[in-house]
């Protein structure tokens, strides 16, 4: 896998083939009766080989319930290392039976700590730590204007950008309906991303739906509306450079939320969703809104887009809190952690 960082030693083993959406659904059922989960044990299980002869040490299974069982008889300190919510399909006496040998369960932000402690039995939630994802300050960094630029006095209509997957729980359409609402000539709405992480990837259902959406809000009001496919990483530092105000209109209880905490450290007044990890992540901020509701999401873009000393204030405070909840914060809290342990 690659890039890699280079402060980072490499244990490079050779991996099995996935399991097929048949060898999921057979794991599941394995999983109801009692029984281990075989499918992705055999998934995970050259991994675990590579891990076991090494000398003791601490091992951060991401999103790898399955690893702490592999690695049980081992002196390794696994701790399992969750960014989304993996034990949704688990029983509690499952879950418990995996994990427990688990030296900690670290989650990404209370909302998904507090899911994971429901499924876990008591002694195994008394486990569960949380430490936010840190920013990346140093890819992600503001533009020269900050997105303070008053409509009507620049060149081109305020961008309000949305960046993500285009499915339906990261609400895109949320954003298209708000915009046909506004109807407003000094905006432009930008949604980049695709159904799949690929610029050449066909175009899904919903994105068709998608566009059917926004070529009806043009009709109707007149709302510039435009998509992008899907951007790498090393390409979007600067188009949310270009942008003006991001929106994340998340409809589901999102972990964390990578792409607010990146706009905020673009220094880009963030309007995010109500919901899950996301008010963690853009605290005082940005502003919050709650989810699936257009006319609120309307009410919030327009603010900002009247008031060039709010979007000021939100751009400086946007870049000051992404500064302060940087990596070495995260890592600072993680080693915390583990010097716990």
């Amino acid at each position: 896998m690659t890039p890699r960082y280079e402060s980072a030693g490499v244990i490079e083993y050779t991996g099995a083939r996935g399991p097929t959406r048949h060898a999921r659904a057979l794991d599941l059922a394995r999983g109801r009766v009692g029984l281990s989960r075989s499918a992705v044990a055999r998934f995970y299980a050259p991994l675990a080989d590579a891990i076991s002869a090494r000398e003791p040490a601490f091992v951060l299974a991401h999103n790898a319930p399955v690893l702490p069982w592999l690695l049980r008889d081992t002196d390794h300190r696994v701790v399992l290392y969750a960014h989304n919510d993996l034990l949704r399909t688990y029983s509690r006496h499952e879950a418990g039976r995996m994990l427990e040998s688990v030296a900690a369960i670290v989650c990404v932000g209370e909302s998904l700590a507090e899911r994971t402690r429901a499924a876990l039995p008591g002694s195994l939630a008394e486990r569960v730590r949380v430490v936010r994802n840190g920013i990346d300050c140093e890819r992600f960094t503001p533009s020269a204007n900050g997105g303070t630029a008053p409509p009507g006095n620049r060149a081109a209509p305020l961008r309000i950008v949305f960046v993500g997957r285009m499915i339906a729980e990261k609400g895109p359409d949320v954003l298209i309906r708000a915009a046909e609402q506004l109807g407003r000539a000094d905006l432009e709405f930008v949604l980049i991303g695709s159904h799949g992480f690929a610029r050449d990837a066909p175009v899904s259902p919903y994105e068709q739906e998608l566009r059917r959406l926004a070529d009806s809000a043009r009709s109707r009001s007149g709302a510039d509306i435009r998509f992008e496919p899907f951007v790498d990483r090393m390409s979007l530092p600067a188009m949310l450079r270009d942008a003006d105000v991001l929106v994340v209109p998340s409809r589901w209880a999102e972990p964390s939320g990578l792409t607010a905490a990146e706009g905020l450290a673009t220094g880009l007044p963030v309007i995010a969703s109500r919901v899950g990890g996301l008010p963690d992540v853009v605290g005082t901020a940005g502003l919050l809104v709650e989810p699936d509701d257009a006319a609120v999401l309307a009410e919030a873009i327009a603010a900002l887009a009247d008031d060039r000393e709010l979007r000021r204030r939100m751009s400086q405070r946007a870049r000051a809190h992404a500064l302060e909840h940087d990596w070495s914060w995260a890592w600072s809290n993680l080693r915390g952690v583990l010097e716990e342990l």
